[in-house]
């Protein structure tokens, strides 16, 4: 690698230390291990040795199947480490990296947050593993969020393909239909608010992955990334259609000022005074466990679409695993992110609730024809896995998309509650992103 790239890789590296509030973050010299090319003996020959892979992730079902591959390889021990949520492991996976110490062999990475993670070589490049072999078993949207340029950097755990969740009860009690284009959502809004005053279409105090995932399904293509260049535009006709539809609902009053994931949301989407909730197919094991009192209330509908007749879909949401490269045992890393995300570690975590990203798994009778007594015994995969296949595989995120969300509010934010617009909203965090971008060493184009 030239000097003077290794030094701006390093500047890069920056980047997620301030955005993850870690007080430093480095990146690795050592590149030669993602040049190693590791064949399927080498993997063998390493689990018939055993040893210790620690594994950060907070993804609960990875309990089982790590206990499971102990069981079928006894000389393995994985040492599985819930390090926090997404940014608190993500700043604790910094810190490590930057002290050369405790650094994991595997984490979990979500999508969002891989680019950051590739672009400063702090992952492995699993193509030297034969990962780039498992393509086509990848649903596209999160196959093509583990690739980094010519490099795959983790395998798809799990996937995010959108739907619209909605209180059939609330709409049978109203008369309203289930609207399949974003302008008949618009107008369920009103006919809902107008007949309930305490009842809203949704909730939104501004939330940066919904609204990446809108403007990914408005076919808006706002980030564009080529290695250390970056451009960033929220003006194109896909973002219009977001911003003059979302500017709607909020000059209207008609989205609940909540917050998600607090503890009114969960209230408000039990009682039914947030009718619908836009976002990944993960979200069914969370209304079971956190919106136990509305059981049978809610059903499951394709997202909305801006063109009448359109079938349109988009991500949110969603995880990697990917090998840090300052971690050890790197063959026996990857056997088990191999087990866990495409081989018999999937069927395990479907099992107990995870949503796929392997296509095989997504088109299974068995999967499909699964009933969910929560939402009245519906057939839900069947809509998650239309929506998987309906997803633009064009779209990219930041390389440092950690930081821009993590300045969500104090830009879009404000939209939410001030007279400030969307677009103007949008632009302040373009303005902001392009900012830090520079500063932190990438050419930016607005």
């Amino acid at each position: 690698m030239p000097k003077n790239s290794r030094r701006l890789l390093r500047g890069i590296g920056l980047l997620c230390a301030v955005a993850l509030g870690a007080t430093a973050c480095g990146g690795s010299d050592n590149d030669a291990s993602s040049d190693k090319q590791v064949s399927s003996a080498d993997i063998q020959s390493a689990l018939k040795k055993g040893g210790t892979v620690t594994v950060w992730a907070w993804e609960p079902t990875l309990k089982r199947v790590a206990a499971d591959f102990e069981k079928k390889y006894p000389k393995v021990d994985i040492k599985l480490v819930n390090a926090g949520t997404n940014n608190d492991q993500y700043k604790a996976l910094s810190n490590a990296i930057s002290a050369k110490k405790g650094v994991p062999d595997v984490a979990q990475i979500e999508y969002y947050a891989l680019g950051q993670y590739a672009l400063t070589k702090q992952i492995t490049d699993l193509k030297a593993y034969g990962a780039e072999k498992l393509a086509d078993s990848y649903s596209p949207g999160p196959w093509n969020s583990v690739k980094s340029g010519a490099g795959v950097y983790g395998l798809p755990m799990d996937s995010g393909p959108m739907a619209l969740f909605y209180n059939k009860k609330v709409f049978d009690k109203y008369k309203i239909a289930v609207p399949t284009t974003w302008d008949e959502y618009v107008e369920a809004a009103r006919k809902l608010h107008k007949a309930d005053p305490k009842a809203y279409i949704t909730s939104d105090a501004g939330d940066a992955g919904l609204t990446t995932s809108l403007l990914w399904q408005a076919g808006s293509h706002p980030y564009k990334v080529d290695g250390t260049k970056v451009g960033i535009d929220f003006t194109d006709a896909g973002a219009k259609k977001y911003t003059d539809t979302w500017q709607k609902l909020i000059d209207e009053k008609l989205v609940a000022p909540v917050t998600g994931w607090t503890d009114d949301w969960y209230k408000g989407l039990g009682d039914g005074t947030i009718a619908t909730l836009p976002t990944g197919a993960w979200m069914p094991a969370n209304f079971a466990s956190g919106v136990k009192g509305a059981f049978g209330d809610w059903r499951v509908a394709p997202m909305p679409q801006w063109e009448k007749g359109a079938h349109t879909s988009s991500e949110n949401g969603g995880s990697s695993l990917a090998l840090p490269e300052l971690g050890k045992n790197k063959e026996l890393a990857y056997a088990f992110v191999e087990y866990a995300n495409s081989g018999a570690g999937v069927q395990t975590r479907i099992k107990n609730g995870a949503f796929p990203a392997t296509t095989k798994d997504l088109n299974s009778s068995s999967f499909q024809n699964t009933e969910f007594p929560y939402f009245g015994g519906q057939k839900a995969n069947k809509v998650f896995a239309e929506s998987a296949k309906s997803v633009p595989t064009d779209w990219k995120y930041l390389p440092y998309q950690v930081y821009s969300n993590s300045i969500f509010n104090d830009t879009v934010g404000k939209a939410y509650v001030s007279s400030t617009k969307l677009t103007a909203g949008l632009k302040s965090w373009q303005d902001a992103s392009v900012k830090y971008g520079t500063e932190q060493g990438f050419t930016v184009e607005k």
